[in-house]
């Protein structure tokens, strides 16, 4: 029976399980092993850290997410096939492992992260919300 995502422990099998799959995927584990050069074990805490932050609020993580995005996009180009797979991992880990409304939130947030991190690195506001002006002949 999958339980809800409630602590650092919960957090942490899904960060690991996730990286797991990560590493092995084709599209996605050659960015991470050969070209941003991940140091894993050292990795890890990190974004334990971040999903502790997003899910659980206990503000453990205190670094610029988009930066290490934006240095990443200078070496290759990330493109909405890399966060598809990216989420589509994220939220099958997720959902092997957890249920509830915690569990809910981790997918929502994946999915709006991954929407602004796109959006801000092809240059536009991080926002899915678009303001329409009126245009005046």
């Amino acid at each position: 029976m999958r339980t809800d995502i409630t602590d650092r422990g919960d957090i942490t099998g899904v960060v690991t399980d996730f990286y797991t799959r990560v590493y092995a995927d084709d599209l996605l584990g050659p960015i991470f092993i050969d070209v941003a050069r991940m140091d894993l074990p050292a990795h890890l805490p990190i974004m334990c850290d971040f999903w502790e932050t997003v899910l659980l609020r206990t503000g453990s993580y205190r670094r610029n997410a988009l930066q290490a995005h934006f240095d990443l996009n200078r070496l290759v180009r990330l493109e909405q096939a890399h966060f598809d797979r990216w989420l589509l991992l994220w939220r099958t880990t997720v959902d092997d492992r957890h249920a509830g409304p915690v569990a809910e939130l981790a997918k929502t947030q994946a999915g709006r992260i991954a929407g602004s991190i796109g959006r801000r690195l092809a240059g536009a506001t991080g926002s899915e919300h678009v303001t329409i002006a009126t245009v005046r002949p």
